[in-house]
């Protein structure tokens, strides 16, 4: 780099776009603090610092020892997740601005399950709501439904939508659960749900990509109205 860069900003700026432009990709090694440091004249603090903050973001991963030191991650990680789950605690995104997000990607999600579907997918599905059916407190339900819309997710071969449907669906877990806590007729609200999950199932088994994505979509409004009216 021919200009120098001094400070924790402008290292920052530097190792984001070396990713941007594909300088860097996903597995690759940076160079160590003090080789960085002095290609970009700045203090290694500020190096330091910097690779910190992408650390934290799951953009860098970072290990001691032989083989270890700092790397673009070669996957997304539970940065997203955690940030999501942060802004939607502090009130920064809403819960319905969420919801409305979760059903866009969670359509796009169920029809890809439904185009990539595989037995071991659909047979993966059948025994969370089988689970499902037999959790009768909140958190076994709660936990069991995520892992139920991440699985859907993880049946389609879009990586974002995948990564995206996976973070928001993690993000919304405490307050879905917090919910249903204080939920009277939870009984009745869990054989909606299951009964509503089945149905997600039997279209995602038929193939039928549309029907998936409309029962997704009814699911998730209807729950979020019986939840957060």
């Amino acid at each position: 780099m021919s200009d120098a860069t001094h400070g924790f900003e402008g290292v920052l700026d530097y190792l984001t776009n070396e990713i941007l432009e594909g300088r860097v990709v996903p597995g690759d090694r940076l160079p160590n603090e003090r080789i960085l440091a002095a290609q970009l004249g700045a203090s290694r603090s500020a190096v330091r610092e910097a690779i910190k903050v992408l650390n934290a973001q799951g953009v860098l991963t970072s290990s001691a020892g032989p083989g270890g030191g700092t790397r673009v991650a070669a996957r997304q990680g539970a940065a997203l997740g955690r940030m999501l789950r942060l802004h939607v605690a502090l009130d920064a995104i809403s819960f319905t601005e969420v919801t409305e997000t979760r059903v866009v990607l969670e359509r796009a999600a169920a029809t890809a399950a439904a185009e990539q579907r595989n037995d071991a997918g659909l047979a993966d599905l059948t025994a969370i709501v089988a689970a499902m059916w037999a959790a009768t407190d909140a958190a076994s339900f709660n936990q069991l439904d995520t892992s139920f819309h991440v699985t859907i997710a993880r049946l389609g071969a879009n990586r974002l939508v995948r990564d995206v449907t996976v973070a928001i669906r993690e993000a919304v877990a405490r307050p879905i659960l917090l919910a249903e806590e204080r939920l009277h007729g939870w009984d009745a609200m869990r054989e909606r749900l299951n009964r509503e999950h089945e149905g997600i199932v039997e279209a995602l088994r038929l193939g039928d990509g549309e029907l998936a994505a409309q029962r997704c979509e009814d699911h998730i409004r209807s729950a979020h109205r019986s939840l957060l009216p």
